[in-house]
């Protein structure tokens, strides 16, 4: 049955003032295109000539071998680095020996959002040039100045703001292309949530530039209602291109501008509540996040008093649904979880400092339990 890790405190980072007027807005510099890390190899050398090369899945081994090598065609160093969990403290203290005793004055990270995070807290805590080449368009994680962090079992820790983004970001839509489709659906999930939380979190502000990170969550929303079935549909066709690089980099950019108040509520939340359940380890981040977005609007609507929140959700069902996003417990992998799983994940995403408070209205663990199990018609009861 599933396990519940033990919650920990909140890091201070996820609750950054949103009046601060420090903004790590974007990478240094972008390269996105079908050929964006061979046109990128020259910048790549100009950053660094010791490279520590990070990755993870067995499924990417191919595609770091190939970096390693066009890396070392140009004479650079190259060390590879494994992670063997996702973003952790025990990974990050065993790799930043490697990059120590191989003299790495380059951290170029390549996968997932996870191996992307680990990447940039590294190189933040080494004081290196940082790469990011994402491997799939899962995640922003390859645009943005922050890093969450997991124990050894994956569950959530909390998150490090990072003094800026990466030095560079390589968007190639060959690697890219390599990944499965559930990784670009996950992406799309996660995407979503921008305009969903950052129009909570962003409250009444008069700050110019949250309004408009704000204006371009609801664009970016837009667009992926539009074009999120044909790009899953046709992999490299021009919708496709649009969706990626909206999941990939659009949505760091909203982070970015909007800042600490255009970032996370309740959808994370729930996420990080989730990722205490081993039963879920298996459920991608922005599978977590999508069925975080469906919990939030069920809460705006019966707490909240929203009933546009309950059309919102309505539109997204159909669309989840095409996408294989899980919208019930049974499809998250909770369908026999005990009443007491689900209580310890109320508790964590409830906690004193989590994002999920950004809510204009008092959510309590049991308020958050009843969402949970009543998010789609016909959700069970937990037993």
């Amino acid at each position: 049955m599933s396990s519940v890790h033990p919650a920990p405190t909140i890091n201070p980072s996820s609750t950054t003032p949103a009046s601060s007027a420090c903004h790590a807005i974007a990478p240094a510099a972008v390269q996105r295109g079908p050929q964006a890390w061979q046109q990128a190899l020259p910048q790549v050398s100009a950053l660094g000539r010791h490279v520590l090369l990070l990755g993870r899945s067995e499924a990417t081994t191919g595609i770091r071998r190939q970096l390693q090598a066009d890396l070392q065609a140009r004479s650079l160093e190259v060390t590879p680095g494994l992670l063997n969990h996702d973003c952790c403290e025990s990974d990050l203290e065993r790799l930043a020996q490697l990059a120590r005793s191989s003299g790495a004055d380059l951290v170029l990270a390549a996968g997932g959002g996870k191996v992307l995070d680990a990447g940039k807290l590294l190189a933040h805590r080494l004081r290196l040039a940082c790469v990011t080449v994402p491997t799939s368009a899962s995640t922003c994680a390859g645009w943005t100045a922050l890093s969450n962090v997991y124990s050894t079992e994956g569950a959530f820790r909390g998150d490090v703001a990072l003094d800026r983004c990466p030095d560079l970001l390589i968007f190639d839509h060959g690697l890219l292309l390599q990944a499965p489709g559930r990784t670009l659906a996950s992406g799309i999930a996660d995407a979503m949530a921008k305009w969903y939380e950052a129009s909570v979190s962003s409250g009444a502000s008069g700050d110019g530039l949250i309004q408009q990170a704000v204006q371009m969550a609801r664009v970016l929303r837009d667009q992926l209602l539009l074009d999120a079935r044909n790009a899953q549909e046709i992999p490299g066709s021009e919708a496709w291109v649009r969706v990626a690089e909206a999941c990939g980099l659009t949505a760091g950019l909203i982070g970015g501008i909007g800042g600490a108040r255009c970032r996370t509520v309740a959808a994370h939340a729930v996420h990080n509540g989730l990722t205490q359940l081993q039963a879920c380890h298996g459920v991608l981040h922005g599978e977590k996040v999508g069925f975080g977005i469906l919990v939030q609007l069920r809460l705006e609507e019966v707490l909240g008093g929203n009933q546009l929140a309950g059309q919102a959700r309505r539109q997204l069902l159909p669309l989840f649904h095409d996408l294989g996003i899980p919208c019930t417990l049974d499809a998250l992998g909770l369908g026999q979880a005990r009443v007491t799983e689900l209580q310890a994940v109320c508790a964590f995403a409830c906690a004193p400092g989590s994002d999920l408070h950004h809510l204009p209205f008092s959510v309590g663990p049991a308020d958050l339990l009843a969402a949970l199990v009543s998010t789609t018609s016909g959700e069970r009861q937990p037993a």
